[in-house]
């Protein structure tokens, strides 16, 4: 080699020829992003203060909305999931309650699966889930969803080694199969602090109407915060993908957290108001020679109830 070109090179070694070695490609968990989603950043001055008066009033405004978005995912045929995970009491199930009070239930449906049968064990792992996938012009909630396998049954010890890392490299694929068809897919997950989780257990044990919802894998869930901790993490490290994020909603205060998470499901379809024109109603039918049969011959549920003002009645 010339003089000049091994200047060239003590100058520029990036010139220099690289041997060619062969390297063992591995699927890494994608790098979770260390600054937050773009729609949580609000400055001081766009936030809205609260309480129960001003809650109520915006959750029937953003309610409208929701039927508005209804009608129109209806009209266009759009293919719509929306996920909802989370630590328990984390207060799902109150976001889930008041988005589809006001819609009708042929449209939006919740799913909440019980445990797999047998003969669902032995089935490929979203084979279940995917029977319940949306048709055009249906919205699809699920109060709790494949990412039981990355949550209960990692932490529980209900699937292998395996199954949990097969789940994991899956499920990336199978979320972008279903993007790539036409579903709109959303997945929420709920935070608590470790203090307001134990003080709504509490109140749940002294509810003789809410003791239900506290099941012995709600108490081990508790008994292993930490795990269920590390498990989130690295859920999220590796589906927290740029086709299906994730949005984390602080649930520390549930009147906040409905707002909040109604608020931005309704920011993420684009939706045009459909609501029907007001209509007029017709006249009844004339009775023409109608006789009604003896109320005696009808069996009536007993009044025990009865209004004190006749004129006034619930308004739903």
């Amino acid at each position: 080699m010339s003089k000049k070109n091994k200047e060239t090179q003590k100058k520029h070694p990036s010139a220099r020829p690289e041997k060619v070695k062969e390297v063992e490609v591995q699927v890494q968990p994608l790098p979770v992003s260390e600054v937050p989603h773009t729609s949580t950043i609000i400055k001081p001055e766009q936030q809205m203060m609260i309480d129960k008066k001003s809650y109520e009033k915006e959750l029937r405004r953003l309610q409208v909305e929701l039927v508005k978005l209804q009608e129109w995912v209806r009209t266009k045929g759009l293919k719509v999931v929306v996920i909802f995970e989370g630590r328990d009491a984390a207060g799902k199930g109150g976001v889930i309650k008041r988005i589809t009070e006001s819609l009708n239930p042929r449209i939006c449906r919740v799913v909440a699966l019980p445990t797999p049968t047998d003969r669902e064990k032995t089935q490929w792992y979203f084979q279940r889930y995917a029977a319940h996938l949306p048709a055009g012009g249906e919205i699809v909630l699920f109060d709790r969803s494949w990412y039981n396998r990355a949550g209960v049954e990692r932490v529980m010890g209900f699937c292998t080694e395996d199954e949990y890392s097969e789940f994991l490299r899956s499920v990336p694929e199978f979320e972008r199969m279903l993007v790539r068809s036409g579903i709109i897919l959303v997945k929420y997950w709920f935070s608590v602090s470790d203090h307001e989780q134990e003080r709504r257990f509490q109140a749940r044990i002294a509810n003789p109407t809410k003791r239900w919802k506290l099941s012995p894998m709600d108490l081990m869930s508790r008994s292993r915060w930490v795990e269920y901790s590390k498990a989130k993490d690295e859920n999220f490290a590796h589906t927290d993908i740029k086709q299906a994020p994730w949005y984390v909603v602080n649930a520390d205060n549930k009147m906040c957290a409905r707002l909040n998470c109604i608020r931005h499901l309704l920011s993420l379809i684009p939706f045009e108001d459909l609501t029907p024109e007001p209509i007029q109603l017709p006249a009844r039918q004339a009775d023409q020679g109608y006789i009604r049969p003896p109320i005696t011959d009808q069996t009536f549920v007993p009044e025990i109830y009865k209004a004190e003002n006749p004129a006034e009645d619930a308004q739903d």
